[in-house]
């Protein structure tokens, strides 16, 4: 039914059989203030707190019983129950978004109280409550996470090529398997692993040092960047290959020259996705590379600290004033994050460079 046209010359929506289109906007706001204002006056009269996401998560689940039964009386009941259905696609957005908006907002507003020079310019070498910084679990992180990356690159990427191009038969299902349980094993089983290897290789049971975690986060990485590039390498169409066949090139030259470049955007995404995995580990690095107050440089050489390590200590272990540490775990929490964010935006930036450019 179109909207008729008065003697004024005013289009009269709600009585032509169509809402507005500001007025599912206008019911969701409405929801959420009504919402709020329960939850203000019920916090008020109990002593308690406001809590925004009840707020979001309940005005949401008003927002769709009010725009089923508004769009009902108006539009009838076909458009109502599309209108539900797009609501309730709306509110799982929502009720999803919720707990890492509210993550956010906690580690952010926590961890803004030592944001400062000093926190990322010093260690924790004879620092007794206020003060200190964790610039030796930073430098930690990024040296264990690059030689764990430089280890599980190279060894996944080959396999997926192997599985993709060579692979064929027994040898083949039984990589794809111990690839499908290694993605399964607890993170403290690799620390375990590490530390039960170089301990027998090098006779020395209390063996602590940053390349053990490099090894033990390895076998994190590995099955997720097999697992990534097999599936882009897959998604390169066949006759890219029998395009560079049939020019005489091998096949090796053509897998260099062909393949990998075509599916770089997705590998690239895999392999951060696989050190965004790893990062954050603490009870690997716990076990092998131990814990340590002071700077170290040298994975080869003594105990080596990782921001999860710093973080943990920082929380489980405070001193008699306690808000210090707890001011430097939160701030160690949001540097993790930011360095996770930063090795996204290098990703994407490395597979736009480095994707091949199709024209028509």
């Amino acid at each position: 039914m179109t909207a008729t046209t008065t003697t004024t010359g005013i289009v009269n929506s709600l009585t032509t059989g169509r809402l507005p289109k500001w007025a599912p906007w206008l019911t969701l706001v409405a929801s959420w203030v009504i919402v709020g204002a329960i939850n203000g006056f019920m916090a008020a009269a109990g002593n308690g707190e406001f809590n925004i996401a009840v707020v979001l998560v309940l005005g949401t689940v008003l927002f769709d019983v009010a725009i089923f039964v508004l769009a009902y009386l108006v539009e009838g009941v076909r458009q109502a129950k599309d209108r539900l259905v797009t609501s309730l696609v709306a509110t799982a957005f929502i009720v999803a978004l919720v707990p890492l908006v509210s993550l956010l907002f906690t580690v952010v507003s926590n961890g803004l109280a030592r944001f400062d020079p000093l926190f990322f310019s010093s260690s924790m070498r004879n620092v007794v409550g206020d003060g200190g910084g964790a610039l030796h679990a930073i430098m930690g992180t990024l040296l264990i996470t690059g030689a764990a990356t430089l280890i599980s690159v190279p060894v996944g990427l080959l396999t997926a090529i192997y599985l993709v191009e060579y692979g064929r038969g027994p040898l083949a299902r039984a990589i794809t398997f111990f690839v499908d349980v290694m993605t399964g094993i607890p993170s403290i089983v690799a620390g375990l692993f590490a530390f039960a290897f170089f301990a027998l290789v090098l006779q020395d049971p209390g063996i602590r040092f940053g390349l053990g975690g490099s090894v033990a986060l390895s076998l994190l990485m590995i099955p997720v960047v097999v697992r990534s590039s097999e599936e882009m390498l897959k998604l390169v169409p066949n006759e890219l290959r029998e395009a560079s066949y049939a020019l005489g090139v091998p096949k090796w030259l053509t897998i260099l020259k062909i393949v990998i470049p075509t599916s770089i955007a997705g590998i690239t995404t895999g392999v951060t996705l696989a050190i965004a995995r790893v990062i954050g580990e603490t009870a690997p690095l716990l076990i092998i590379s131990g814990f340590t107050a002071s700077m170290n440089y040298d994975l080869l050489k003594d105990r080596m600290m990782s921001l999860p390590v710093f973080v943990y200590t920082q929380y489980a272990n405070p001193g008699s004033d306690v808000q210090p540490y707890l001011e430097r775990a939160w701030t160690g929490a949001l540097t993790l994050i930011l360095i996770v964010m930063l090795l996204n935006l290098i990703a994407r930036l490395v597979a736009r460079i480095f994707s091949p450019k199709l024209g028509r």
